[in-house]
């Protein structure tokens, strides 16, 4: 294995990407998959099951949120700084239903220092947005590869 300084950023965002994926139970048991990684952006789906919805047949806020969560932490721990979530808010825009294979679309607007801002779209498979999450980052003092 190459060492860190050796590394492409898109070899080093995939590289902590998958020791993110292989200790994150939460995003596996819901049955999320990643579709792609880069630095600062990071792109995941899941399908909506019957344990997801809630009592008016829609996907439960709080699974939208996970998924949008999920998506926001693999964009953010793309530079081998273990990053954790300061503040996030989301706007439900559109309601998830049983059976849609929604995807979420990380992206970075800001990194200064210790701090980013990243903002996550949710769509349905026909496009329709489903929710806007914007998460505030934070780094941490550990690094996920050494060299």
């Amino acid at each position: 294995m190459k060492s860190v300084s050796e590394m492409t950023p898109q070899e080093l965002a995939e590289a902590c990407a998958q020791l993110m994926w292989d200790g994150d139970d939460a995003s596996q048991a819901l049955g999320m998959e990643v579709l792609s990684i880069a630095p600062g952006k990071a792109s995941l789906r899941m399908k909506v099951t019957r344990q997801m919805t809630n009592g008016h047949g829609n996907m439960h806020g709080g699974y939208l949120f996970t998924l949008a969560d999920s998506a926001f932490a693999f964009a953010c721990n793309t530079y081998n700084q273990v990053t954790v979530a300061q503040h996030c808010t989301i706007t439900y825009v559109a309601p998830g239903s049983l059976g849609d294979i929604l995807t979420a679309e990380a992206r970075e607007v800001s990194k200064q220092g210790r701090s980013g801002i990243y903002d996550v779209t949710l769509t349905r498979e026909d496009g329709t947005v489903i929710t806007e999450f914007r998460g505030h980052s934070r780094t941490i003092n550990r690094t996920f590869l050494s060299e």
